[in-house]
């Protein structure tokens, strides 16, 4: 959003931002970031919510934290293994039936989770959830670029992925809630209440989006024939100036060794956030606050703060036409801020509030730092590569996210402190921003719009 007008759409001044462009960009991401941003709260709710009702999972099915841990990163394994094909399902048949496919399935399995009785179940729904939900956020990442030009991307990807913070910061108390108010109600436990109905929503959600949105400026009834034209021309321009580096095709794109090693530095990005998602819960639980409400409850602070930290960082990277040292920042600040929650466990005073504080700043820096990623990857592959290159990325790095939480289960169980997971996560985020600062080199501006990113690894 713009600090002056509050609304969507609008951007600094660049050769690419005329006062005309600004208005129809406007109208652009009126028309289409408030339906996905949702649409991303809901998935990222149906995502991490196994974090809230594992709470109660674990005393009505008797669920040793290996198992929740398991079942938690089964989910990034069937992320992986459809997100590819998903992605490019989208490029040749659109988004809008491919969201639709995406969210209607989702929701479906998303709900169904309420009905698990053994590990096998679990682990079975958790993996076609993820199966199921591939290709939906790297297909929204793709379905930007058909919009915007890149000097506009990075604050609308910021925008975008600010639902993850949001959704973070609405699961605490709407879990909670749940959780400790609807057991029991109709025969049902909490936990099962909570997967219910933050399901179902998906399900409507993809009708929407269906009717509503658009494969593209050319398909766009509610654009003029100036405003289509206009949103083309930059488009084109765009892509003259700014073309990745990585030309060529898909298959061009899989002999890249810069693409294997964006994809390492998200996995160890995804694999440290998801961590740090899934065990928000059980860590403030570990503060001393035993009530489900009030773990929500604090559980939402960070994410309220990290909102404007994200769209602000966003917006500076915008700016400077810079994305590699915003993203190394934000990976530092996430690390800065949980070596404060490490300091702190097992103090006897000041605990609570030093490591809200500390988890406040951590979480500024782990939710500014996917989009950055993402616009970074986008700016660097080429329009053919497009589609499959940041299925592939996102693909390969979900790999951290199914592999980390058991990795810190085991740690934690092994070492009897969760301390110990916290250094490891702050080790992954320092990696992943030296390993970008590493194998990305920018060399230059092209026509003012962005950096390039040039060099070998």
């Amino acid at each position: 959003m713009n600090s002056k007008s509050g609304t969507i759409g609008d951007f600094p001044e660049s050769p690419f931002q005329t006062a005309k462009d600004d208005l129809v960009y406007k109208k652009v991401g009126w028309r289409l970031l408030p339906l996905l941003l949702v649409c991303y709260v809901v998935a990222f709710l149906d995502r991490i919510n196994i974090g809230y009702a594992q709470l109660q999972m674990q005393k009505t099915l008797s669920y040793n934290m290996e198992v929740y841990a398991l079942g938690a990163g089964i989910f990034f394994i069937g992320y992986f293994l459809f997100e590819v094909p998903s992605n490019l399902m989208l490029e040749r048949i659109g988004a809008r039936k491919t969201l639709f496919r995406i969210m209607l399935c989702w929701g479906i399995i998303a709900s169904a989770m309420a009905f698990v009785r053994t590990p096998t179940q679990f682990y079975i729904l958790r993996f076609m959830l993820g199966a199921f939900e591939a290709g939906f956020f790297p297909g929204i990442i793709l379905y930007f670029t058909y919009w915007y030009p890149s000097v506009r991307r990075g604050q609308v990807v910021a925008i975008f992925m600010s639902a993850t913070t949001v959704a973070g910061m609405l699961a605490g108390p709407i879990s909670g809630a749940i959780l400790k108010y609807l057991n029991n109600v109709g025969g049902y436990y909490g936990w099962q209440w909570l997967f219910i109905l933050q399901g179902l929503p998906a399900v409507a959600l993809g009708i929407v989006v269906f009717l509503r949105l658009d494969d593209g400026p050319g398909a766009a009834a509610w654009l003029s024939a100036d405003e289509k034209a206009l949103l083309n021309e930059r488009l084109e321009r765009d892509e003259k100036e700014t073309s990745g580096e990585s030309a060529g095709g898909f298959l061009h794109m899989l002999r890249d060794p810069k693409v294997y090693a964006l994809s390492a530095a998200y996995f160890l990005l995804l694999g440290a956030s998801y961590t740090v998602v899934f065990t928000l819960p059980a860590l403030i639980h570990g503060w001393g606050i035993k009530d489900l409400f009030g773990v929500g409850i604090l559980a939402a602070v960070p994410q309220v703060c990290a909102i404007g930290g994200m769209i602000w960082i966003g917006r500076h990277s915008d700016v400077h036409k810079e994305r590699r040292w915003h993203f190394a920042f934000s990976t530092t600040l996430a690390a800065a801020g949980l070596g404060v929650v490490a300091v702190m466990q097992g103090q006897a005073t000041g605990q609570i509030v030093a490591s809200l504080v500390g988890m406040t700043v951590a979480y500024i820096g782990l939710s500014s730092a996917t989009p950055l990623f993402f616009t970074l990857t986008s700016e660097y592959l080429s329009k053919g590569a497009a589609a499959g290159g940041l299925a592939l990325v996102s693909s390969l790095g979900n790999l951290g996210a199914a592999a980390a939480p058991s990795v810190n289960a085991m740690l934690t169980k092994s070492m009897g402190s969760n301390v110990y997971g916290l250094y490891l996560v702050m080790a992954l985020y320092v990696v992943s921003g030296l390993l970008i600062l590493l194998a990305i080199k920018a060399t230059g501006e092209r026509s003012g719009a962005r950096s390039q990113i040039t060099g070998r690894v």
